[in-house]
């Protein structure tokens, strides 16, 4: 949790959030994560002045245990003084505790934020998903957070006002749009219209150009003029020439039989897809269902 302090932008961890992705589509499958087409509605999660704080925050925890879909675990919320915004204490259930900074006695707009975050660390607990290093584990995290609907909230508790900034999560800002963006794409939702921080909106909208920019990227069809001028150099040299140039997303390699082939990341589930080079190519991602009209 940044609270008063600098707030990190741009896309420290993009990889590391692609791979997420992946790792949510391998282990729950496109069935499953079609499952969560609708996103935890504001209305929900929302905390009234007139609220107990803790039947409040119980409130919240269970609507969040209910988005995803673990009806036998109870979660129990209290509140300490502590560095970070929360924590949970991962055990076989069915009962979790979750503890809240104390500073959400009075900022309750961001309790849903903080539980959704929590909530997710027992979801993949639950499904033996993990990475291994702890950034990286808080990474898939915040990443799942957002793709499964409840993420927005995280992003929606960024907030800079002059001096004072607060940052919930472990993503940057731009990172969250980015994320939410490719949910967005696959669901054809607008998370936007729940915002009530106009930083978070514009982050969302940084999100978006970035996020749009997977899809133009050759051999995809949508690819602009650069970048499609760059892909015919570099396939004319394959495989025997260099490798593609830092910065390009696809590679060159021969099949068995001594055909040439590009291998690029689907800009839906980042899995990378091999297709052979002979033009015009429609491509089929085999884990996130995705159609993709290549010119290779």
């Amino acid at each position: 949790m940044a609270n008063g302090g600098p707030v990190e932008h741009g896309y420290p961890h993009l990889d590391t959030v692609r791979a997420a992705v992946t790792a949510l589509y391998r282990r729950l499958s496109y069935d499953t994560v079609q499952t969560f087409d609708t996103s935890v509605l504001p209305a929900d999660v929302a905390f009234c002045d007139t609220d107990d704080l803790h039947l409040g925050a119980q409130r919240i925890a269970h609507e969040l245990v209910r988005h995803f879909r673990l009806p036998d675990a109870r979660m129990i919320v209290g509140f300490r003084e502590m560095t970070h915004a929360a924590n949970v204490e991962l055990t076989a259930g069915p009962e979790y505790f979750i503890e809240l900074n104390d500073r959400f006695r009075t900022h309750r707009r961001d309790i849903g934020a903080a539980l959704a975050h929590e909530v997710m660390h027992v979801y993949l607990h639950r499904l033996g998903l993990s990475f291994p290093s702890i950034p990286e584990n808080e990474i898939l995290t915040d990443t799942a957070t957002a793709y499964l609907g409840a993420g927005w909230l995280l992003l929606d508790a960024y907030r800079e006002h002059g001096e004072a900034s607060q940052k919930l999560g472990y993503l940057t800002p731009e990172e969250f749009g980015y994320v939410l963006a490719k949910r967005a794409s696959v669901f054809h939702e607008d998370p936007s219209v729940w915002f009530t921080s106009p930083q978070a909106y514009t982050a969302y909208e940084k999100g978006v150009a970035r996020a749009r920019r997977d899809a133009e990227q050759p051999p995809l069809t949508a690819a602009g003029w650069a970048g499609r001028r760059r892909y015919a150099r570099d396939r004319r040299h394959a495989p025997a020439g260099p490798a593609p140039q830092s910065g390009a997303l696809y590679a060159f390699t021969p099949d068995d039989g001594g055909r040439l082939r590009v291998s690029f990341p689907c800009p839906t589930c980042h899995q990378r897809i091999r297709v052979p080079v002979r033009g015009r190519v429609r491509a089929r991602c085999s884990l996130c269902r995705t159609v993709l009209e290549c010119d290779t």
